[in-house]
């Protein structure tokens, strides 16, 4: 009996000593969901899963991904109208929440509104109508969106999530998708608001009230059980086969997270989304990379990759990247690995992708960037964005203002990704953008990455801008086309001064908005 017990004993022991190698980070929350994750925004890192790779039907939170391919390829001003499709030709018993009719017209800052707050399937319609030139054209920019952001499991074949058995899509995905649309800052805004007043339409001729459906966002009583101050934006989903679907993003102490639960139930994915954001956030920490592994763009040491030696000096990385690990855990506790074989949406320049594995779990990951060859990339971008630009965007805008343009059925190009950084958005400046580019070259950092960015968005537009035109010429609309753009160039500058700074306008009283929202929070947009 006694070398039974001294066994056990010493299996206790040993036991024991392997789950303090191995500690199990998500044995304190669980969901009743079919799939469920939850991400650290910064980072990527996955802090719980159940499923996450599961093919699901995600109902109406499909329309986050929609939003996001709005916003990158039309402007809230832009006017929209409802054709008889796009209001009626909806899988029979989706209803039709805003009462939106064939022949309405509303911006598409509007129908942003009603379909992120109302979930509106008309809205999601009108807007992939607007911007894909048809449903299946922008159902082709969705899934090349997708393509660009690393999701492989997914597939989408409508704008608006009603039930398609080839419409399916992973939970990891869909927290990638997530992270990627919550960096817009515009899409935050609207995803986060809470009420929207919808202007006149032909059902409504007073306007009416928009409020968002999530429960949780809509809570303001700290006794009550949807009570979660924390969160800042979501997206909810039903449909009969999807059953519940919530996607929630919230942010505490400068940390953000996203949770997805999928196939849920009434109201019990609420309380799930709930405990698996709160576990996020109150567990673990961000660690800033360039701050404790410096090595490979500082010092005087040289830095091989692969075949090839760089100096320091040459490298360079996103300064804001992060590992996230448990918060009794170290930087040091992180293993180190270099890959080289890059993904096809790794950023030009990219040379390696530095990852950081925690218990062998990725918790983190950033590219090293050759300056100069991302210098040049840039360069190149600019000059093709630039060559040509007025013409090609008063044309543009010219013909936005008449109803002969052809049908467009685009295909969405691919821009540079930033690894651990998703891609932002918005204009930039191509002036102000070299400036800061020598800067940010001559001291590395995050800036670089953002001119980066922006000159590549500025080199995608004008490929959308040249491709519009060669179609329209293709067409045998040359003569029509020079006409508009005559007729534009002609026009005087203050109009679109007075449309440029209306926007600019708008981007800046959001901003205040959600920073006044934050302030409530104990945060500000500059804490984030």
């Amino acid at each position: 009996m006694q070398t039974l017990l001294r066994r056990l004993a010493a299996l206790g022991i040993a036991l024991a000593a392997l789950f303090s190698l191995f500690p199990c980070q998500t044995h304190a929350v669980s969901t009743s969901a079919s799939s469920a994750i939850l991400m650290d925004v910064d980072s990527g890192r996955v802090l719980y899963e159940q499923n996450a790779d599961a093919k699901m039907l995600i109902a109406s939170t499909t329309k986050i991904l929609t939003a996001l391919v709005v916003l990158e390829n039309a402007s809230l001003d832009e006017q929209v109208s409802f054709s008889h499709e796009a209001v009626y030709d909806v899988e029979e018993g989706s209803g039709n929440k805003v009462g939106l009719e064939e022949g309405d017209v509303l911006s598409v800052e509007d129908c942003l509104y009603a379909m992120l707050l109302m979930s509106s399937n008309q809205a999601a319609n009108a807007l992939a109508e607007h911007v894909g030139g048809s449903r299946q054209g922008f159902v082709d920019m969705m899934n090349a969106r997708i393509a660009q952001i690393g999701c492989t499991g997914s597939q989408f074949r409508n704008p608006s999530g009603l039930n398609d058995p080839e419409q399916v899509v992973t939970p990891y995905d869909m927290a990638m998708i997530a992270r990627e649309a919550f960096d817009n800052e515009a899409l935050l805004e609207i995803a986060s608001a809470r009420s929207y007043r919808l202007p006149a339409t032909i059902n409504n001729p007073e306007g009416r009230s928009l409020t968002a459906e999530c429960r949780i966002l809509n809570t303001t009583d700290p006794d009550s059980q949807y009570y979660f101050p924390d969160a800042v934006a979501a997206k909810t989903g039903y449909t009969s086969l999807a059953g519940n679907t919530l996607v929630l993003y919230a942010e505490r102490d400068g940390r953000s997270v996203i949770s997805v639960v999928l196939k849920g139930s009434q109201p019990q994915y609420y309380f799930d989304s709930i405990s698996l954001l709160d576990f996020g956030l109150r567990q673990f920490q961000n660690v800033n990379i360039l701050e404790h592994d410096p090595g490979f763009t500082s010092g005087e040491e040289s830095v091989t990759i692969g075949d090839r030696t760089f100096a320091p000096s040459e490298l360079s990385m996103d300064a804001d990247a992060v590992i996230t690990i448990p918060d009794d855990a170290a930087f040091t506790d992180a293993v180190r690995s270099v890959v080289t074989e890059l993904p096809s949406y790794a950023p030009a320049g990219a040379v390696a992708l530095i990852q950081y594995h925690y218990n062998d779990r990725k918790v983190g990951e950033v590219y090293l960037i050759e300056k100069a060859a991302a210098e040049a990339a840039a360069a190149a971008a600019q000059a093709q964005a630039g060559d040509g630009e007025t013409s090609e965007a008063d044309a543009d805008a010219a013909l936005s203002d008449t109803e002969t343009e052809p049908a467009e059925q685009p295909k969405a190009a691919v821009p540079a990704a930033t690894g651990s950084e998703p891609e932002g958005q918005g204009g930039f400046p191509v002036g102000i953008a070299a400036a800061l580019g020598i800067v940010a070259l001559a001291g590395g950092g995050g800036v670089f990455f953002v001119m980066h960015r922006r000159a590549e968005e500025a080199r995608q537009a004008a490929l959308r801008r040249q491709r519009r035109r060669e179609r329209l010429m293709e067409d045998g609309c040359e003569e029509e086309f020079e006409r508009l753009l005559k007729e534009r160039l002609n026009r005087p500058a203050a109009g679109r001064s007075e449309r440029s700074g209306k926007r600019e306008g708008t981007e800046r009283n959001g901003r205040t908005e959600r920073n006044e929202r934050a302030e409530k929070r104990g945060t500000t947009e500059n804490d984030e």
